[in-house]
């Protein structure tokens, strides 16, 4: 350090006539850069704010909106997420809403250490304003809902080459009664990637609670992912429900009971019955008591409604029954013995190959979907 000593007055400087003074060249920009490296290395708490560009919506219902953002980074760094913001609309005041979503934010963040590819990947719970929103992964494909509808036959015959669209209509998705429906193998490949996912958060303690085709992605890789863990429940605490679709509820939940992981396995084995017939399994019920009816009577009733070559395989409709039989006690036991546990879903596949009747079930699904975008 250069030091430079200015005297006043003259002969040899006492106290009250010289002044020290020092004075510290400017610091070189790569010590700058290197200090403030070492504040944010080494700090214990970083705080910045985080930057979304909206794309577009995405979805919107009684939970709130999702919407494709684009999350902002340094130097150009983009990164397409789903951003899901929470609507306050449905509670009595804020009070509810805030205790509600401190719920969800605890359960979202048990969802965050879920590495499962058929959990949809949850990045941050945030508050902007009071509101809460929830950051996730931006998934490119189609929901089973828009899968099972006569748009994507429509689609995949206006932009799809006739050969390819052939095999579509002959592996993966043909017409159905009333809706397109899927085959098969393709169907117990969707069940098997659903049961995946289940079986992760029931492990963690999770019921997701609302299984349905909307909360189902069919991703452009070929795989399907459970989506909308907004409103799971967490088996650790209460089991109470706010909210879900009576269509694919169980019927001891629609009675007022507990949401339990059999439950779960009920609401898939209505999607899956759905995928396989080409038809919503209660379209048009009446009230309550009467859909309860319904479903309570689905496992006797299930083979009128399953296409006949469905229907004559006696592994393919045993599973159907045992996902939806009335009783919880009578379903599979958890979503990994549905999955690979004796006449399960893999036991399905395992006789397709054994008759040469079986695909790379992701590789055409894949191949399809990817026609779809690019053309």
């Amino acid at each position: 350090m250069n030091t430079t000593i200015t005297y006043t007055g003259a002969g040899q400087p006492d106290d009250e006539d010289f002044s020290l003074k020092s004075e510290k060249p400017a610091a070189k920009p790569e010590q700058v850069l290197f200090a403030r490296y070492e504040e944010v290395a080494w700090s214990e708490e970083l705080q910045w704010d985080t930057r979304y560009r909206k794309q577009r919506l995405l979805g919107a219902g009684g939970q709130g909106a999702v919407y494709l953002a684009d999350r902002l980074g340094a130097d150009g760094f983009l990164r397409p997420v789903a951003l899901k913001v929470f609507s306050p609309e449905t509670y009595c005041d804020a009070e509810s809403y805030l205790k509600d979503m401190q719920a969800c934010a605890r359960i979202s963040a048990r969802v965050a250490l879920i590495q499962s590819d058929h959990v949809v990947d949850i990045h941050d719970f945030i508050e902007r304003c009071g509101i809460r929103l929830m950051e996730m992964e931006w998934l490119d494909g189609y929901d089973l809902r828009e899968v099972l509808s006569q748009k994507m036959l429509d689609l995949t015959t206006e932009k799809v080459s006739i050969e390819r669209r052939q095999y579509v209509e002959r592996v993966i998705l043909t017409s159905g009664p009333v809706q397109p429906r899927l085959l098969p193998g393709v169907a117990i490949a969707v069940l098997r990637d659903c049961l995946s996912g289940l079986a992760a958060l029931h492990a963690a303690g999770i019921v997701h609670g609302d299984i349905k085709p909307a909360n189902i992605m069919l991703t452009r890789t070929g795989n399907a992912k459970i989506i909308d863990i907004g409103t799971a429940i967490d088996l650790r605490g209460s089991t109470v429900r706010r909210m879900w679709s009576p269509a694919y509820a169980a019927p001891e939940v629609l009675e007022g009971g507990d949401n339990t992981p059999r439950s779960d396995l009920a609401s898939l084995g209505y999607v899956l019955v759905e995928m396989l017939a080409g038809r919503p399994v209660f379209e048009g019920w009446g009230s309550i008591p009467e859909l309860i009816l319904e479903k309570k009577t689905l496992d006797r009733r299930v083979a009128q409604i399953l296409p006949p070559e469905v229907s004559s395989n006696e592994l393919l409709l045993n599973l159907c029954q045992q996902l939806i039989a009335p009783n919880p006690e009578q379903r599979f036991m958890s979503a990994q013995s549905a999955d690979v546990g004796r006449k399960g879903a893999a036991d399905f596949h395992r006789q397709l190959v054994k008759g040469n009747l079986a695909s790379e079930y992701d590789y055409d699904i894949r191949g399809w979907l990817e026609q779809l975008a690019a053309a």
